[in-house]
């Protein structure tokens, strides 16, 4: 069975989705997710690809910035309608493709969102689309994770992280550079929920060539949103490219 994004972000996981303070909410991370695109933004326009429930366009669009977005899932862009109202123009549609009206300073895509993107051919047309709404000088900004990839003979290794009441189980076909993210959550007694996301896995040099051959350079890698340096160590990336040609 093909797990589609459109169908995993439903109704039900759309619900779950906010952890107001938590995780990926905490406030602090917000404030330094914000505060970096603000500045990247320079003043102009900011176009979110796979912009959900607003995890972060609405701290952005508070800080001022115009903000736009393209949602795949229905069910995520209603959350986003039901706290943003109509402050926030959205498309519904495919970021590889979907255009939003006008030019931006600033295209971004947080969280791991290019690898929802379940190909080469599709993960390049996401920068080509990034392209389509910048000016040469704009800015296209992906945070991505690192991926540890399992030795070439283990085709589906598993790898583990766990913290209390969660547990995640990956599973790899690192012929396919695909991953399968295996999403456990413990309630009380004996009740459990899964949830499961497909992947393909990009490392940065890889990146790093999408992003040349759609006429994007690398201007800064960081280690996260506070401008932490990326190292060999480090386990996921905040890229930020900019356009040097049409």
């Amino acid at each position: 069975m093909t797990l589609r994004h459109e169908d995993i972000w439903n109704e039900q996981a759309a619900a779950a989705y906010d952890t107001p303070g938590e995780g990926m909410f905490d406030a602090t991370l917000l404030a330094a997710t914000a505060e970096r695109l603000k500045t990247l933004a320079a003043g102009g326009r900011a176009l979110e690809f796979a912009i959900g429930t607003g995890r972060v366009a609405i701290p952005l669009y508070e800080r001022g910035v115009d903000v736009a977005g393209i949602e795949i899932a229905p069910a995520m862009a209603a959350k986003l309608r039901e706290k943003a109202g109509e402050a926030i123009p959205l498309v519904i549609g495919d970021m590889t493709r979907s255009v939003v009206p006008g030019t931006f300073s600033l295209v971004f895509l947080v969280f791991n969102g290019i690898s929802n993107v379940l190909t080469q051919e599709e993960q390049m047309a996401c920068f080509r689309n990034a392209a389509r709404h910048l000016g040469v000088g704009g800015r296209f900004v992906v945070e991505l994770w690192v991926p540890q990839l399992p030795r070439p003979q283990d085709a589906q290794a598993i790898v583990v992280r766990s913290q209390p009441g969660y547990v995640v189980v990956d599973t790899y076909d690192v012929l396919a550079q695909q991953v399968i993210s295996h999403h456990f959550r413990f309630g009380d007694g004996d009740r459990a929920s899964l949830f499961r996301s497909p992947h393909r896995y990009v490392l940065p040099a890889e990146l790093d060539l999408m992003a040349q051959l759609a006429g994007f350079e690398l201007e800064a890698r960081h280690a996260d949103w506070s401008e932490v340096p990326f190292t060999a160590a480090s386990r996921s990336h905040v890229s930020v490219y900019r356009k040097v040609r049409d």
